[in-house]
């Protein structure tokens, strides 16, 4: 008989948890469309707009391990009511920033929702992988994580289609003020939610509970001599890298090989992360009946092909004008979708009370979307829109790494 996923106990927690993955995938691929939007509206180049990503993800690293401290020591529901709070405070930022119209206000809205994402992350995630029996950890994380990619899929159809519509009312504050208002509604229904905390076999005496709940920087380094831990974390932070420069360049490339319109392409963006979020049910599924070690090999190996296929075939002219590249592109959705929640998933196994400092350790790889920086660099250098792709394709055969020594551990 199959595991379950979940329990009756755990159910409503899990579907509480699951609305947050939703709202963080839709912030986070807003960025994607406000690259773009920024260099059309503000007349700036591609490496000064991907300072959008660069301070996003910089909140992320700067902002884990203080986030998970919090979280070990006032629990996963304060955790989370406290990141809704800085993720509203951060999007109504957006309305004095708008006013001056300067990028360097609207970056400073987006760090303060960038740590309020933090501390989202750094609590659902493990949170989520406890909910339920231990054999279904990843599968569970993977259905959670769909909602992330619905959330990510819809950003840039309904902001992208919005931003790009020319219209004078087209104004990057609007979506914005919405999104602060349901957040504020969501952190209401958190706040008056009883939320169960988790407790592990490991934490057996008086002890060892106050070093959970107090000590988190000696949990991280007893992680710090976790080998295979700090394997999940380079893997999880290859992936970030690939994973965020990709959908943080895709715009760019497709507008700059001459296929499509920015709207367009906000379109296709969209319809690319409706792939990625069939990828994670479709690997929820597997995972049910697979290892998902091998599930994850088996990506690996489908997004390292696609990204070096995307680079071959745009030295063909014939090839490029098909636009055959465009279609490993979003190939390679489907190939990456459960990577984030499969890496972080095996990461935590076994760590017993650890698991909420690993998971801020975890959460400090978001940092990798600083890595578009690298890309845009190379872009605006070289005059080349397809030799950026090297970068991700670097972070994929990380992962594939990964998952090999994961999956010759388990036999």
């Amino acid at each position: 008989m199959k595991p379950s996923l979940t329990t009756r106990q755990y159910a409503l927690p899990f579907v509480l948890i699951t609305s947050l993955f939703f709202l963080w995938g839709f912030a986070r691929a807003i960025l994607d469309v406000l690259n773009k939007h920024f260099q059309n509206e503000l007349q700036i180049t591609l490496t000064e707009s991907s300072l959008v990503q660069v301070i996003t993800y910089l909140g992320y690293f700067l902002m884990a391990i203080p986030a998970g401290l919090y979280i070990n020591r006032f629990g996963y529901r304060r955790g989370v009511v406290t990141g809704l709070l800085l993720y509203a405070a951060g999007a109504f930022l957006f309305v004095p920033s708008g006013e001056f119209d300067v990028l360097y206000g609207y970056l400073g809205a987006l760090f303060v929702i960038a740590c309020g994402l933090t501390f989202l992350e750094t609590a659902a995630n493990p949170y989520a992988t406890e909910l339920g029996p231990a054999a279904t950890a990843s599968s569970r994380l993977n259905l959670a994580q769909s909602f992330n990619g619905l959330g990510s899929a819809l950003a840039p159809i309904i902001v992208g289609g919005f931003l790009f519509s020319g219209s004078a009312s087209a104004d990057v504050t609007m979506p914005y003020i919405v999104m602060g208002f349901v957040v504020v509604f969501v952190a209401l229904i958190f706040y008056h939610s009883r939320l169960p905390e988790i407790r592990h076999g490991q934490v057996a005496t008086a002890e060892d509970l106050r070093q959970e709940h107090t000590n988190g920087l000696a949990n991280l380094r007893q992680l710090l001599r976790r080998p295979m831990f700090l394997f999940g974390l380079l893997a999880l932070l290859a992936y970030e890298i690939s994973e965020i420069s990709i959908n943080s360049y895709f715009i760019n490339f497709t507008t700059g090989m001459g296929w499509l319109t920015s709207a367009t392409a906000s379109y296709v963006l969209g319809l690319s992360l409706f792939i990625f979020m069939g990828g994670r049910f479709l690997g929820s599924w597997l995972m049910r009946r697979i290892p998902a070690q091998r599930v994850l090999l088996w990506c690996a190996c489908g997004s390292v092909s696609c990204v070096a296929l995307l680079v071959l075939t745009s030295q063909f002219p014939a090839l490029s004008s098909s636009r055959l590249p465009l279609v490993f592109l979003m190939a390679n959705y489907l190939f990456e979708s459960i990577m984030f929640p499969t890496i972080f998933s095996l990461s935590l196994q076994g760590l017993g009370n650890l698991t909420k400092s690993a998971s801020s350790v975890l959460m400090m790889t978001p940092v990798g979307g600083c890595g578009f920086l690298l890309m845009a660099l190379m872009a605006d250098a070289t005059g080349s829109f397809v030799l950026p792709f090297l970068i991700p394709l670097v972070g994929y055969l990380v992962v594939m790494l990964f998952a090999r020594r994961t999956l010759l551990r388990q036999a």
